[in-house]
């Protein structure tokens, strides 16, 4: 069994150092959250199925290309959520694959999987199955609906969420303007947020089991994770029982705060109290803008917005985005512009924050990644390899923590219950 570090133990050069993780997840939320653990330094062991492996990988274009052959490898999807990890392909549905999971969890502190509620149960790889052998093993579940409730059987997918759970309600213009109607974020936001949440009880658990306790069961519901990140739109109704309306460019609760014309496209003004309010107001040569009692607070600009906007719209309008970006910046009011992701990445800022990296790659020498955001003074995040190739590390990993013999890996692989990358 992999013994728990203490947390007294020595210094680690990555916060999870030591710590072993088996990935049973596939697609986004939750490769988003292993992706994580082994940013912090913990061992990612990603299972996948011999016959083609997560998902993702065939999830383009685009596609990065084999050095060598300049074939296809991997669509660029996958490699967004696997950096750092090591590739197992076994295929669970044998008997013998089964066992290799089993024998595996063993090893590891913590298993993660995004199957439908049940799904592992038929592997006996369910908790319940795995707990009272492995009472340290922490023990993860993403599900898009979670363990309990009448919709828990039903497939969890990052649209139908954002549907459901009130997030495209509020996302895109009202129905009478142009364009009107509910969207969708342009990011897979439920996914991505139940993987950094899935990261937090993870972490939690860790704690907890270092401090003196056992592992645990967590269970994730994509749906609870989008509720719960309604966040002021979800407490505007609790307290009011108004349902929010879809603001386009706007916000509900603060003005100005939204896209703004101007000579030469469209920037943002994020003025969040009334200092900046006025300040923006003498950047604009129109002080009695910030004087007029209308505008004075919040609370009065929101409630004449339909005032106040059209009469901002009609300065930010007669100069360029450059401008008033430097214009606010020298008062201290948030402006900037709306970047497409190309002129995001040629940001000086982001380029001084290094958030653009190349990492190595079995296949393709070397790909493109973007760093994970969080930044410790003491311990670092160190970035090694990028994503795995499908079984890059089969071999590796079952010699090295279950002392498999060549012979029966080669026997396992011939008989299609591992993939062994060469």
């Amino acid at each position: 069994m992999h013994q728990v570090n203490a947390i007294s133990q020595k210094l680690t050069t990555s916060p999870l150092e030591g710590i072993r993780v088996l990935d049973l997840t596939r697609i986004l939320a939750g490769p988003w959250a292993t992706q994580n653990l082994a940013d912090l330094g913990a061992e990612v062991i990603k299972v996948e199925n011999p016959e083609g492996g997560d998902d993702t990988r065939k999830m383009g274009p685009p596609f990065v290309r084999n050095l060598a052959s300049g074939d296809i490898s991997d669509a660029a999807y996958f490699l967004a959520t696997n950096r750092g990890k090591k590739s197992v392909s076994i295929n669970i549905s044998t008997p013998s694959g089964q066992k290799l999971i089993r024998d595996l969890a063993a090893k590891c502190d913590v298993l993660v999987e995004n199957y439908k509620v049940g799904g592992l149960s038929k592997y006996g790889l369910d908790f319940d199955s795995l707990s009272s052998e492995l009472p340290h093993l922490i023990y993860c579940s993403i599900t898009g609906f979670g363990q309990s409730g009448p919709y828990r059987f039903r497939a969890g997918y990052d649209y139908l969420i954002q549907a459901m759970g009130g997030l495209m309600s509020v996302t895109g213009e009202p129905d009478d303007m142009p364009g009107g109607g509910p969207q969708r974020a342009g990011v897979a936001l439920a996914d991505v947020l139940s993987g950094m949440y899935a990261t937090l009880a993870i972490l939690a658990a860790l704690r907890h089991r270092d401090a003196g306790g056992a592992g645990q069961y967590i269970d994730i519901s994509m749906m609870d994770v989008q509720v719960a990140t309604l966040a002021n739109q979800a407490m505007n109704y609790l307290t009011t029982k108004q349902v929010p309306n879809r603001m386009g460019k706007g916000h509900m609760n603060i003005v100005p705060y939204g896209t703004f014309p101007a000579l030469d496209g469209y920037l943002i003004l994020a003025v969040g109290n009334d200092s900046q309010f006025r300040k923006m107001a003498l950047a604009m040569n129109r002080p009695e803008i910030g004087n007029d009692p209308r505008f004075a607070t919040i609370a009065q600009r929101v409630t004449n917005r339909n005032i106040l906007v059209p009469m901002l719209e009609a300065i930010t309008a007669t100069r360029t985005i450059d401008a008033w970006v430097k214009i606010m910046e020298s008062v201290d009011v948030p402006c900037g512009p709306i970047n497409t992701i190309d002129r995001v990445f040629a940001d000086p800022h982001v380029r001084a924050r290094g958030l653009q990296m190349e990492l190595p790659h079995h296949d393709c020498g070397t790909v493109p990644s973007v760093a994970n955001p969080i930044r410790l003074s003491a311990t670092p995040i160190h970035y090694s390899n990028g994503p795995p190739a499908l079984g890059e590390h089969t071999r590796e990993v079952l010699k090295r923590l279950l002392g498999i013999g060549e012979d029966q890996i080669s026997m396992w692989g011939a008989s299609g219950v591992i993939k062994v990358t060469q």
